[in-house]
């Protein structure tokens, strides 16, 4: 099978922080470049994928998107504080779509993670290893399959796929 994870810069701060790690970053300074993105990904992978964006960004997203998605929340246990913010962001939406059906998986995978935001990884935004490891469970991926990395920014998913823990805790290196 084959899947994509993309992680683009949120809308609006494409040139602001990202243009030195991105090609075309700016781009993302518009709903239209996001938009076209959910259709590359529902035409270009069938299969399944996941998509990391803003929580303020799902109310226009969503209506874009095929019915069957589901909205899973990274939840983070430390973050940035934002001084002049009431309410801090303290989650991030992951949309999924599709993915391989397993059944009876053990262990079980839920549609949430919380943990603690990657450090010092030279790009805003960088996901921790454990992001990725709930993101590949949750996309069902077994040895053979292909999960393209449509923003891979640290290389964060490459990693994890490199050492992917099986159901059985074995750990599977060198799949890439």
């Amino acid at each position: 099978m084959k899947f994509a994870y993309a992680d683009p810069p949120y809308l609006g701060n494409g040139k602001r922080r990202y243009a030195p790690f991105h090609d075309n970053s700016e781009q993302y300074d518009t709903k239209d470049a996001h938009l076209l993105l959910v259709d590359r990904l529902v035409s270009e992978y069938p299969d399944g994928w996941a998509l990391s964006c803003n929580p303020k960004d799902l109310a226009w997203l969503l209506p874009a998107m095929p019915e069957d998605v589901r909205v899973c929340a990274w939840t983070k246990t430390f973050h940035q504080i934002r001084v002049n913010v009431s309410v801090q962001y303290a989650w991030e939406p992951v949309i999924l779509w599709h993915g391989r059906d397993v059944r009876h998986r053990r262990p079980m995978t839920r549609d949430w993670t919380s943990g603690c935001i990657a450090m010092r990884k030279g790009l805003p935004g960088a996901k921790p290893k454990y992001f990725f490891d709930w993101v590949i469970a949750m996309l069902g991926y077994e040895d053979g399959d292909v999960i393209d990395d449509i923003f891979p920014g640290t290389g964060g998913l490459s990693d994890a796929l490199a050492v992917w823990r099986w159901d059985d805790g074995t750990e599977q290196e060198g799949l890439l």
